[in-house]
């Protein structure tokens, strides 16, 4: 039972680490420029990611920005409302995959992620980043307690992001007129990023909460850093959409 529970510690922190480079990194700063990052904290998001999840940032990015072109309609590569919602918890990364190939796909939404040293050196090397991730918690933990962490990791990170794509487009609540919704218990579960349809509504700003019961951990690392002077957020406040805006009105 000790080597569970040691393993399940262990699995929640390296999840909470990888969903905190997912959703300041990947999502806020790349995908929407939402966040502008110093550039020691950009490598070391890479950095954390690489060993955490193996994703190569362009891809990730592409698959998103297609996402916000087509959402919920066809050509959304996880749309929950095409697909079902069960479907798209279940095959997420098999849908991530799908859309990845598609040649056009990083040309056409992630043109602006130029490939670097780091990259060639050791990030798009992603099977090699999982190796040292786990073999990490292997020196650190032992054989079992260390595979059994890396195991629970994998799981857990997957079904929280996914999620996000199915149940974030199914269930909860809908303040804002898009097919996105927000739940904040997936919101603590990844980092504020179940507070999807506040995203759908203002993509450009880096808080996704935006009302004062709302919880958003990823907006307090964001400004945890630019008290350091190692962010800048794009704006202070929420920009909404033109949509959303008139929706309210």
């Amino acid at each position: 039972m000790s080597t569970l529970i040691t393993a399940l510690v262990a699995a929640l922190v390296v999840t909470t680490i990888a969903n905190t480079g997912t959703t300041v990194y990947l999502h806020r700063a790349l995908s929407h420029r939402a966040v502008t990052l110093h550039p020691l904290a950009a490598l070391v998001f890479r950095a954390s990611l690489w060993v955490t999840t193996g994703i190569k940032p362009r891809q990730w990015v592409a698959v998103h920005r297609k996402h916000h072109a087509f959402t919920d309609v066809e050509g959304d590569p996880h749309s929950p409302v095409l697909l079902g919602w069960i479907k798209v918890q279940i095959t997420n990364v098999g849908l991530y995959r799908a859309a990845l190939s598609d040649p056009d796909l990083i040309p056409r939404y992630a043109r602006d992620i130029e490939v670097d040293r780091w990259d060639r050196l050791f990030f798009d090397r992603n099977y090699t980043g999982l190796l040292i991730g786990i073999g990490t918690l292997v020196a650190v933990f032992g054989p079992a307690t260390g595979l059994l962490a890396a195991f629970l990791h994998a799981n857990i990170y997957l079904a929280g992001n996914a999620a996000v794509n199915a149940i974030g487009h199914h269930f909860g609540r809908r303040p804002y007129d898009n097919s996105a919704t927000n739940l904040q218990w997936l919101a603590f579960a990844t980092m504020g990023e179940g507070l999807h349809n506040n995203h759908h509504a203002a993509p450009s700003s880096p808080r996704l909460s935006h009302r004062r019961t709302e919880i958003d951990p990823g907006w307090w690392v964001i400004r945890t850093l630019q008290a350091v002077r190692l962010a800048r957020p794009r704006f202070e406040d929420i920009r909404l959409t033109a949509r959303a805006r008139a929706a309210r009105t």
